[in-house]
C-alpha cells in the first residue's frame, strides 16, 4: 500500500505540518511539495493533502489549486486527509475544501486539521496523531 503527503507551503507552517503527518503515517510514506510531485496519484491508496488558507480563505491559486483540480476526479473512492495552516479567518477554506471533496466522492478521513500559524509542540503532536490515525484508517 503506497501512501503520500503532498503539500504547498508559503511560509513553512504547512511544510512543518506535512513532515509531522508523514512521520505519523510511517516510514513507507512518500512526501512531496506539490511542485515536486510528478507521479501517478492513482498509485497511492492514501494521500494527505496540505494547503494553507490564502486570500479570502481559499486554496493557494498559483500551484496547489491547479494541481488539485487536475487530479481531483482520480481521487474518487481514495482515502484522503486534508490539513493546513491559517493566519486569519475561521477555517472556512477547510470546510469548503472538505465539502468539495465529499461532492467528488472522495473517501475523506475527517474534517481536516487546521492550525493557526506555526505549529507549536501541541500542534505538531496533533499532526503526528493525524498521521497515525490516518495510516490505520
Amino acid at each position: 500500500m503506497k501512501k503520500a503527503v503532498i503539500y504547498w507551503s508559503g511560509t513553512g507552517n504547512t511544510e512543518v505540518m506535512a513532515k509531522e503527518i508523514a512521520q505519523g503515517m510511517g516510514q513507507d510514506t512518500e512526501i512531496f511539495s506539490v511542485d515536486a510531485f510528478h507521479g501517478n496519484i492513482g498509485d497511492y491508496e492514501k494521500v494527505a493533502f496540505g494547503c494553507p488558507s490564502m486570500g479570502d480563505e481559499v486554496l493557494e491559486e498559483g500551484e496547489f489549486e491547479p494541481f488539485f483540480s487536475s487530479i481531483e476526479s482520480d481521487l474518487k473512492g481514495k482515502k484522503v486527509a486534508l490539513f493546513g495552516s491559517y493566519g486569519w479567518g475561521d477555517g472556512q477554506w477547510m470546510r469548503d475544501w472538505c465539502t468539495r471533496c465529499e461532492k467528488t466522492g472522495i473517501n475523506l478521513f475527517n474534517d481536516g486539521l487546521t492550525i493557526c500559524g506555526f505549529p507549536d509542540a501541541d500542534g505538531k503532536a496533533q499532526c503526528l496523531q493525524l498521521g497515525q490515525e490516518f495510516s490505520a484508517y
